[in-house]
C-alpha cells in the first residue's frame, strides 16, 4: 500500500464522544499530512441500537469540527452481501466452518469451562464436523484461528506485542440470522477500501490479533494499526457523565469553538514541546502518530475553557456576531436585524467572555432594554450627590452632533472638568442606569454601541420623573 488511506468507523449507536472525535481528528491529520485519503465508514450492523438520530449528529459533529472525509461514507447494512461472500469464500478455503452448537450448548460448555478453572471460549466441537446433506439446522460460521504459534502487532504507538494464538477462541463470523459480526466487517471493510493505517481507541487491542489473522486468511496486505491511549477524568478513572459532558455537540451547546476543540483534541495525548495553541496549520505540520503517548490523556475542563477564551479573543468580530446568534435566539432574545451592530457589540464583550453562552449572558442589557437593576448598585451609585452628574451627562450626550466613542469622551471629559471629579464618580452611575450593574465593557463603547435613543432613554429612567420632565439637551458648544 504506497497511498495512505486512513479511516474513521463510528457506530451510530450514541453521540459522538469526545474519544471518538480525537480519533477521527488524528486519523484526519494523518492522511491529510501524507496526500492520503479520509474515509468514513458507519459501523450500523447493530439494527437494534443504531439510529437515524445519531447518524445525523455524528455528520453534524465532524462538519462542525470541519473534519471533512474524502471517501463515504460507506454504511456496513448496505454491504451484508460482501461479507457473505466473503464468508463463504473462507468457507471454501478450509478458513472457517459452520457451527451447529446451539445458545443452550454454548452455554453449557461456557459454565464447565468456568468450573474448571479455563478461560471460557468456544471449545471447537465442530471445528472438523461435516454436516450430513439435508441438514437444516441454523448455524453460525466461525473463523477457523490457528491453535499453536503466535500473532505480533507491531504498533505504531504501543511497540511490540505479541499474542499466543492458543489463547484466541474461534471467532464467529457470520450470525445463524446471516448478520456478519464486527470484527469481520471490520476486516473485510478494510481490505476492501484499501485501509492502510487504522487509528483507533486501545480498548480495541484485544480484537487486533483476531483481525490480523483475517487479513491474513483473506491474503490481504495488513494495515498499520496506532492504537490511541484511553481518556481519563481528573480523576483518572475512564471518561465518563460523572466528569461532565462527554459528548461532541454537548459542548457545541454550551458554546465552545470548534477550533478550540480541535486544539484541545489534539493535546489530549500528543504534544509538540511546551506548545498548547495549534493553529489547524500547525497541527498539519507538526502532528505525528509516532509522537502519541503512552499513557492516557487527562481531560482537563479548565484547560479547554482557557483554550476557547483564547479563541473567542481572537475571533474577527464579523464572524463571532454570526456564530453567536443560534445563542441569543436559544436565550429568548430578538434576533437583531444588524450584523455590523451586531457585530460591534460582540466586539466590546470578547475579550471578557469565555463561551458562546457567556457571551449572550454578558450581553443581556445590549440585546433587551428590560433591565434587571442590582439593588445594590442602584443604592450606591444612584445616589441624590451623583444623580446630578447622570443629568449633565444626558444633556451633553443629547447635544452630540455625531455618536461616536471620540465625542463621547469628550462629553464626560466636560462634565468632569465642570464638577472637578474623576471619571470614576461618572462613569459608575451611568453604567448602572445604562446596564443594570457595576461591572461591563468600557463605558464609552458601550454607549456608542447602544446608541443615542436607548441610552438616552435608559439615564432618563434613571432620574425620577419630575426631573425628566425639565432634561433638555444642553446647547452645543
Amino acid at each position: 500500500m504506497n497511498e495512505v488511506r486512513s479511516r474513521f468507523a463510528p457506530s451510530p449507536t450514541g453521540y459522538l464522544h469526545i474519544g471518538g472525535a480525537r480519533t477521527a481528528l488524528f486519523a484526519f491529520l494523518y492522511a491529510k499530512q501524507h496526500g492520503g485519503t479520509f474515509v468514513l465508514r458507519i459501523d450500523d450492523t447493530d439494527r437494534q441500537r443504531s439510529t437515524q438520530e445519531y447518524l445525523e449528529d455524528i455528520l453534524d459533529a465532524l462538519r462542525w469540527l470541519d473534519i471533512q472525509w474524502d471517501e463515504g461514507p460507506y454504511f456496513q447494512s448496505e454491504r451484508v452481501g460482501v461479507y457473505q461472500a466473503a464468508a463463504e469464500r473462507l468457507l471454501r478455503e478450509g478458513k472457517a466452518y459452520r457451527c451447529y452448537c446451539s445458545p443452550e450448548e454454548l452455554e453449557a460448555k461456557r459454565q464447565a469451562a468456568m468450573a474448571a478453572g479455563r478461560k471460557p471460549a468456544y471449545d471447537g466441537t465442530c471445528r472438523d464436523y461435516h454436516p450430513f446433506p439435508g441438514d437444516t439446522r441454523s448455524f453460525t460460521v466461525r473463523f477457523k484461528s490457528p491453535r499453536v504459534g503466535e500473532t505480533v502487532l507491531e504498533d505504531v504507538i504501543k511497540g511490540r506485542i505479541v499474542f499466543q494464538n492458543h489463547e484466541l477462541d474461534d471467532l464467529i463470523l457470520v450470525r445463524s440470522d446471516g448478520m456478519p459480526t464486527y470484527n469481520f466487517c471490520s476486516v473485510v471493510d478494510d481490505v476492501e477500501l484499501r485501509i492502510s493505517h487504522i487509528v483507533r481507541g486501545d480498548d480495541h487491542v484485544a480484537n487486533t490479533p483476531r483481525q490480523i489473522l483475517l487479513f491474513q486468511a483473506l491474503e490481504a496486505p495488513l494495515p498499520s494499526f496506532a492504537h490511541l491511549p484511553l481518556i481519563l477524568g481528573h480523576d483518572r478513572a475512564p471518561l465518563s457523565k460523572r466528569h461532565g459532558a462527554t459528548a461532541v455537540r454537548a459542548y457545541r451547546e454550551l458554546g465552545y469553538l470548534p477550533d478550540a476543540l480541535v486544539n484541545f483534541l489534539a493535546r489530549l495525548g500528543w504534544a509538540y514541546g511546551d506548545q498548547e495553541i495549534f493553529s489547524r496549520a500547525e497541527l498539519l505540520a507538526k502532528f505525528r502518530l509516532e509522537d502519541v503517548g503512552k499513557s492516557a490523556g487527562i481531560f482537563n475542563a479548565e484547560k479547554l475553557q482557557w483554550l476557547n477564551f483564547h479563541y473567542l479573543k481572537e475571533r474577527p468580530p464579523a464572524q463571532l456576531a454570526q456564530e453567536v446568534k443560534p445563542f441569543i435566539v436559544r436565550k429568548g432574545y430578538q434576533l437583531p436585524g444588524d450584523d455590523a451592530w451586531l457585530a460591534r457589540m460582540v466586539a466590546t464583550l470578547q475579550t471578557r467572555a469565555k463561551t458562546l453562552v457567556e457571551l449572550v449572558e454578558l450581553a443581556h442589557f445590549y440585546l433587551s432594554d428590560e433591565l434587571a437593576y442590582d439593588p445594590k448598585a442602584v443604592k450606591k451609585f444612584l445616589t441624590p450627590e451623583t444623580l446630578p452628574l447622570v443629568r449633565q451627562i444626558y444633556r451633553r450626550l443629547a447635544a452630540l452632533p455625531v455618536w461616536n466613542e471620540q465625542g463621547i469622551e469628550q462629553a464626560f471629559a466636560e462634565v468632569m472638568r465642570e464638577a472637578q471629579c474623576p471619571l470614576g464618580k461618572v462613569a459608575q452611575p451611568v453604567r448602572v442606569a445604562l446596564t443594570g450593574g457595576t461591572v461591563s465593557p468600557g463605558i464609552f463603547e458601550v454607549i456608542a454601541v447602544l446608541g443615542r435613543e436607548r441610552t438616552l432613554a435608559r439615564l432618563a429612567r434613571a432620574l425620577s420623573p419630575s426631573e425628566q420632565e425639565t432634561l433638555q439637551p444642553a446647547s452645543q458648544p
